[in-house]
């Protein structure tokens, strides 16, 4: 039976070999720091954390993650460990984004449990408030048996003050580095979907028909906002009619003019509910139902589809979540098993030993069999799931061979997400996740244009890996300039030394580019002050009440710079006005894509690395250098590509370019 814990209330432990399981509900970063029989840290060998994440008898995740796993080894810690401190800390509260405090989330349970899953202890720490780094609960040794203590300590001076608390020397040091590890993490985490609605959970069952507004609902799922005009008001604010805001008398404090907020969802502006989604056909008896496109609930069908893959990208995590850990207590129990069969010098005579350890690898075999069922059979289902899902697809959400882009035609508003790609995972190599990113972007993006390791073992040189790199910037550029309506998206380029060009080529032939690639430092100097420029007149605008003063003719289409050969061209000036439109400008719709090989540029030293923390890393090869905001996997990224021969992309840019001319006329 599991020990609810309150603060300050303790259980025994009656197992040596654990599982601290975490659930935040928001990305936090996991530690857990090693103390003497007073409680003292002995320096910053004896703290685990994601920049170093094993110690003896200890590993905690080197990713920021909502849901964490540290395995704990009691019987390894050395005899001068007396006590394990559990360590929880808001990565997002040092790099200025997200929630600063834990009161503002969800309360962080914690659960102490067996290598089976069976929970010993738990504990949901609540009563925080401002705090940004918590100590969580502590596992302590008293007359040679452990104990497990419920704490909850908060520290509103994050990792710094807990580990000064600590009795650290070193306390602003490590946390400084923490913070760094956990920043890099964050800059290759896959971005989470925003929360849903209990009505907007994901159900494998054909979704109810929706209700429309005047019929009183609630909103449903996780709905796809309009870019917001400058401000944060809806695109096109109240004039598009629909329903009188509720709650009269109430104000928005975040508009300028202070006006009724108006409660209603931009896009649902309808009473007419949508169709219901497909009726999946009846399954066998003792079948699983049969998937069909769009069974998660929402309002549309994109809205559907995107709750789908993610509710599939969920599924594939935690079920390959539960194949490891069953994985690895297979192999615990075994290595137990053979370790105290050995141990008695009695089995070493005759068969006895040999008898032993084949018992024990028959069992680790029937275990690791029957996850491997459990997991056959889910991959199989989410196998059934995405064969009728991707090709249902829209545009925005398709691979480049879905054919639903022969049928492409510019669209009139601004879709949820885009599709940057693949995610897979080792255990599913046959299947492959949509990554959607919500639009309006928030965050750039930065195609590493240097050496990794292939996955595969084979080779690819600097300067293949710089043409790859543009054209998965390319394809990047292309695919956003078709999900957005005719004029509302813009693109520049800023390509110095002119060695993009023949990626280019479908960007400037087309002419969709608002000018041609600048080259040289005069070009580069010139794009980045009228960007920056930009930023700065919006944000006066918005900040003296008055988002509509902007001059005649000023272009109110979401900007994106595709900045080539990087650091060529580049002094520090340069410099600091990227890092200033990576900083402010997606708030204005300015939003920077880089093609860049860090290791080139590491002649700026600190200087560029909160640039490169701001941006989402993407690579022009497979690659497993993404987490997951759950479990913290590493997942394989595949970027887009266009099949070999195929046109579909100069076709699509053909389409847009001519929807610009139409629509200026």
């Amino acid at each position: 039976m599991t020990a609810e814990l309150v603060r300050g209330q303790n259980h025994p432990l009656s197992q040596s070999r654990l599982e601290i399981r975490i659930s935040a509900g928001t990305p936090v970063a996991a530690a857990a720091a090693l103390g003497d029989e007073n409680g003292r840290i002995h320096g910053t060998g004896w703290v685990a954390h994601p920049g170093a994440p094993v110690q003896p008898g200890l590993e905690v995740s080197r990713q920021a993650a909502a849901d964490h796993r540290l395995a704990v080894d009691l019987d390894a810690m050395t005899d001068a460990v007396h006590r394990v401190s559990v360590l929880l800390a808001l990565p997002a509260a040092n790099a200025g984004a997200g929630p600063a405090r834990f009161g503002s989330v969800a309360a962080p349970f914690v659960a102490v449990t067996g290598l089976d899953g069976t929970e010993v202890a738990s504990y949901t720490i609540t009563g925080l408030d401002l705090e940004s780094a918590v100590v969580a609960l502590e596992l302590y040794r008293r007359q040679g048996a452990w104990k497990v203590r419920a704490v909850g300590q908060g520290y509103a001076g994050g990792l710094a003050e807990l580990f000064a608390d600590q009795g650290l020397s070193e306390a602003a040091q490590l946390a400084a580095g923490i913070d760094e590890a956990v920043a890099k993490g964050l800059a290759r985490s896959v971005q989470a979907p925003p929360p849903r609605t209990p009505e907007g959970d994901r159900s494998r069952q054909a979704a109810a028909p929706a209700v429309g507004p005047d019929q009183g609902a609630a909103s449903q799922g996780a709905p796809g906002p309009v870019p917001p005009a400058y401000g944060g008001q809806p695109a096109g604010g109240q004039g598009q009619g629909g329903p009188q805001p509720a709650y009269g008398g109430a104000t928005d404090p975040h508009s300028p003019s202070g006006g009724p907020v108006d409660y209603s969802h931009p896009r649902r502006q309808t009473s007419a509910p949508p169709p219901p989604p497909p009726a999946a056909p009846p399954a066998q008896p003792g079948q699983p139902a049969r998937p069909v496109a769009g069974d998660a609930t929402g309002w549309s069908m994109e809205e559907r589809l995107y709750n789908q893959v993610w509710g599939m990208f969920e599924d594939l995590a935690r079920t390959a979540a539960a194949y490891r850990s069953a994985v690895d207590f297979a192999e615990s129990r075994m290595d137990k098993e053979l370790e105290q069969a050995l141990s008695d010098p009695r089995s070493r005579i005759g068969g006895q030993g040999d008898t032993a350890r084949e018992a024990a690898r028959a069992r680790y075999t029937q275990l690791v069999d029957q996850a491997r069922a459990s997991l056959d059979r889910d991959l199989d289902q989410l196998v059934a799931e995405s064969e009728v899902v991707e090709p249902a697809l829209p545009p925005a959400f398709a691979r480049w061979d879905n054919p639903c882009w022969h049928a492409y035609r510019v669209p009139m508003e601004i879709p949820m997400a885009l599709r940057l790609g693949d995610l897979r995972l080792p255990e599913a190599e046959s299947i492959r996740i949509p990554m959607l990113l919500r639009l309006p972007l928030e965050r750039g993006l930065w195609i590493d244009s240097g050496r990794t390791d292939s996955l595969d073992g084979s080779f690819t040189d600097s300067h293949d890996m710089r043409r790859l790199a543009m054209d998965t910037a390319v394809a990047h550029a292309a695919r956003l300039l078709a999900v957005y309506p005719a004029g509302e998206f813009t693109v520049h380029v800023v390509d110095p030394a002119g060695s993009g060009a023949q990626a280019l080529a479908p960007l400037t032939q087309t002419g969709v580019l608002a000018g041609p690639p600048a080259q040289g430092a005069a070009g580069v100097t010139e794009v980045l002050a009228r960007l920056t420029q930009r930023v700065d007149l919006v944000q006066m605008a918005l900040r003296g009440g008055a988002p509509d003063a902007l001059p005649p003719g000023f272009d109110t289409s979401q900007q994106l710079l595709i900045v080539n050969d990087f650091p060529h061209g580049f002094d520090d000036r340069a410099v600091n006005q990227l890092r200033y439109l990576v900083d402010e400008g997606p708030s204005v719709g300015v939003h920077l894509m880089m093609v860049a090989d860090r290791e080139e540029s590491a002649g700026y030293g600190p200087l560029l690395d909160p640039l490169w923390r701001s941006l989402l890393r993407l690579t022009a090869v497979p690659d497993d250098h993404l987490a997951d905001p759950w479990v913290g996997h590493a997942w394989t990224y595949e970027p887009p590509s266009v099949p070999p021969g195929s046109e579909v992309l100069r076709q699509v840019l053909t389409q847009v370019a001519e929807a610009r001319r139409t629509g200026n006329r």
